[in-house]
């Protein structure tokens, strides 16, 4: 659970400095920087810079689910795997 609320947490930081950079940023430098994150996978055509609030939050809430279930499904195999380990 810990991990997993690492995860989340980790992934909600990233979530919010993705949004600071879309907001102070300007446009096509913000494509830059993502088309050169993403190795030249081009953004500018999906890129939205005027998010309703709402949808904001819905997406920090979803981001921070989706990496607390990473981080507890990483744990579990870890642990799992350490009990494989004393059976052998």
């Amino acid at each position: 659970m810990r991990l997993g609320f690492g995860f989340g947490a980790t992934v909600v930081v990233f979530y919010l400095g993705c949004m600071l950079t879309m907001a102070i940023v300007p446009r096509e430098q913000t494509v830059f920087l993502f088309n050169s994150l993403l190795h030249g996978f081009n953004v500018d055509s999906i890129l939205n810079t005027h998010v309703p609030i709402s949808q904001v939050a819905v997406g920090l809430v979803a981001t921070f689910i989706v990496g607390w279930f990473a981080g507890v499904l990483i744990a579990g195999i870890y642990n799992r795997s350490l009990g494989m380990e004393k059976v052998q």
